[in-house]
């Protein structure tokens, strides 16, 4: 695949989903670099405050990406904005995000530096 195929980086975006279903912050730490910005309902979150969110756990136990769509904005730099449902452990239904990540390359990698995730209508 290459750097401009949306399902290259919707396979990376993918690895952070299964993080949240595995629960491993290892995993995910090695996708987001240290000075990663998310943003969410909750306000911003920084690297480690993202992080902390799995401290007790998976926070996801299932999810299904679609709608993507891929905005180059420099050489190594693209936006991937997509769909997201996701069902958190315990609860009945699934929860419908819809989050644009901004992936830049850092010599020969990718990382997701910035997250914004938007709920969708309930």
């Amino acid at each position: 695949m290459e750097p401009d195929d949306v399902q290259f980086f919707l396979a990376l975006e993918e690895q952070v989903w299964q993080a949240q279903v595995t629960g491993d912050a290892a995993a995910e730490r090695e996708l987001l670099p240290a000075d990663f910005l998310g943003l969410d309902a909750g306000g911003f979150n920084d690297l480690e405050r993202h992080l902390d969110q799995l401290a007790d756990g998976p926070i996801t136990e299932s999810f299904a990406l679609s709608e993507a769509r891929l905005l180059r904005v420099g050489e190594d730099a693209v936006l991937l904005s997509y769909r997201a449902d996701a069902r958190a452990p315990g609860e009945q239904a699934a929860e419908t995000f819809f989050i644009t990540s901004l992936w830049q390359k850092c010599g020969d990698r990718w990382w997701n530096t910035f997250s914004q995730d938007t709920p969708g209508a309930r």
